[in-house]
């Protein structure tokens, strides 16, 4: 689960129990309950002053003191305003929840068997996990073969370029994100309309590189880059084969937003087609900044004012264009709304539909909209296999399904494929991916600057004999001495992934992907029964003991 607010790291362990509806701290025969995390953050670049006496129902600390110089989300709030809602530095960070959900996939153990196998013959030599076969595919119709069930999901900051490249190199799907117009320098815009963008051909290169036959890089627009019509230059400028639409705006689905720091940035969006407020055209408005007056300038993107008919007809006219994969991105939307998305999706005759659950993230939501916004990932991920079986019952086209919120290694990989069954079989693996790109990138800058980390000396010195999969690449590319060491750390992680998933299908004697299903997991407590509608252990016993 997420990182529990810093006050339960103070609790005797004998205080502390786990229970179905979260952590407890025990207090004189009764219980406090909060999932939310207290108003000290490292999101927010906040602490509590005092962690070890907080008021749980607030996250406030319990004595404030007239003396203090305010290190909570409050004290921060007080001198710096609305600024505060925002997360530090999102240029140099991505973030995730820090709410402790009652439901994770921690409370599910991965099932195992030891008879029989399926998805090979039933022979020692056959039967063994380096041959389970996690090959997948992507498109309904111009199917494109995937190394792994894993899409990477929308990522357009940090260091995107091992991001891509790194898909590549792994042979899965990787999407860029919405907005990338906007931190285009040489950005071309006519008419209202872009014809060209140096910035989104330089990311689409990165990933073409390395593109050995698999996968595919997916751009995605919001509805600011539908206004000024993004996908169609890239369709038919850049050769892009596969697009995707995004319900909301910004992380999670809220409207994209961002402070402006001067007016002449300020006028340079609102010329772009930006919403901007305050009117930075305006005189009044322009005057007051001069002399140091009236609010921060603030770009806001719009939000989607979209119906069937709409996405319907301009899912068609992706596809006159060029387009071979349309996709829609969307967020854990209330239960209603993701049924119009998913009847609409059926309708088009859209490719795949990436569901994002509470609980992931990268970027650039409110803090405390990142925190309690939204359908955790298991919980969203239950409802959409009841959903999907509904529209199996009643006939609709059923896209290709992902979700992601919160996936970062091969267990969760697994539980997830195992969760959704037969209906999800894309994992979407963001943040962690691009942690493994980061941390390659940087500890090939430090090696090459004569500086080995001291966690990676017993591997040797180089980049070459401490990055252990630069063997596998050397038999999949010609030359890979100028090869990105992020790019290479994605592959690396990408592959440790895979590599686990093949263990755990054989650890239940199922060695391709399509014999995955959902007796696969096992909850471990009554509330994960309840919400994902799964067989615990004891009922398991009770069927089993039927055949006695």
């Amino acid at each position: 689960m997420g990182k529990r607010s810093s006050f339960i790291d103070k609790i005797p362990k004998r205080d502390i129990i786990k229970s179905e509806s979260g952590i407890c701290q025990k207090l004189k025969g009764g219980f406090i309950v909060s999932y939310s995390p207290s108003l000290g953050s490292s999101i927010s670049n906040t602490k509590i002053r005092t962690p070890e006496n907080t008021s749980d129902f607030s996250g406030m600390c319990t004595v404030c003191t007239a003396n203090c110089t305010g290190f909570c989300e409050i004290g921060l709030s007080a001198i710096r305003g609305s600024e505060a809602i925002y997360p530090f530095e999102t240029n140099k960070n991505q973030f995730a929840s820090e709410k402790d959900y009652p439901l994770d996939f921690s409370h599910f153990n991965i099932n195992g068997r030891v008879f029989g196998a399926l998805g090979c013959t039933e022979d020692t030599e056959a039967a063994t996990f380096p041959k389970a076969n996690i090959d997948a595919e992507f498109g309904i119709d111009n199917k494109i073969k995937l190394k792994a069930p894993i899409i990477l999901p929308a990522m357009a900051k940090l260091n995107w370029e091992d991001y891509y490249a790194g898909a590549a190199l792994a042979g899965v799907l990787v999407v860029i994100g919405e907005a990338v117009v906007a931190k285009d320098k040489d950005l071309v815009i006519e008419n209202g309309k872009v014809t060209s963008s140096p910035l989104i051909e330089k990311m689409i290169s990165s990933f073409r590189k390395y593109y050995r036959g698999y996968g595919d890089i997916i751009l995605q627009a919001n509805y600011d880059d539908e206004n000024i019509r993004v996908l169609d230059y890239a369709i038919t400028k850049l050769g892009v084969k596969s697009v995707e639409l995004k319900f909301g705006q910004g992380s999670k689905g809220i409207q994209g937003m961002g402070r402006v720091k001067n007016i002449e940035d300020a006028l340079k969006f609102q010329k772009m087609g930006y919403l901007i407020y305050p009117d930075p055209s305006d005189p009044v408005v322009a005057e007051n900044y001069k002399k140091g007056i009236g609010r921060v300038f603030e770009k806001i993107g719009r939000l989607p004012m979209w119906n069937k008919d709409i996405l319907v007809k301009r899912v068609a006219e992706l596809r006159e264009l060029g387009a071979e994969h349309v996709c829609f991105k969307t967020g854990p939307y209330d239960p209603k709304d993701i049924v119009k998305i998913l009847k609409i999706a059926s309708e088009a005759g859209v490719d795949l539909v990436t569901f994002d659950g509470a609980g992931g993230g990268s970027g650039n939501s409110p803090t405390k909209m990142m925190n309690e916004w939204g359908i955790p990932t298991v919980y969203m991920e239950s409802l959409l296999h009841d959903i999907l079986r509904r529209f199996k019952e009643k006939d609709y086209f059923i896209p290709q399904i992902a979700v992601a919120g919160g996936f970062a290694m091969e267990d969760q990989v697994f539980k997830g494929l195992s969760l959704g069954a037969p209906y999800i079989n894309l994992i979407g693996i963001g943040r962690a991916a691009m942690a493994a790109a980061l941390v390659g990138k940087h500890v090939g800058e430090l090696i090459n600057k004569g500086i080995v980390p001291k966690e990676y000396k017993r591997f040797g010195s180089t980049v070459e004999e401490i990055f252990g999969d630069i063997r596998e690449l050397k038999g999949l590319y010609d030359d890979v001495s100028n090869m990105s060491p992020g790019a290479i750390g994605l592959y690396s992680y990408i592959n440790r992934i895979s590599t686990g998933v093949k263990q755990l299908m054989s650890l239940n004697r199922k060695f391709s992907l399509e014999y995955i299903d959902r007796s696969d997991i096992i909850p471990l407590t009554q509330l994960a029964s309840k919400v994902t509608g799964l067989d615990t252990y004891k009922d398991k016993t009770g069927k089993a003991l039927e055949d006695i």
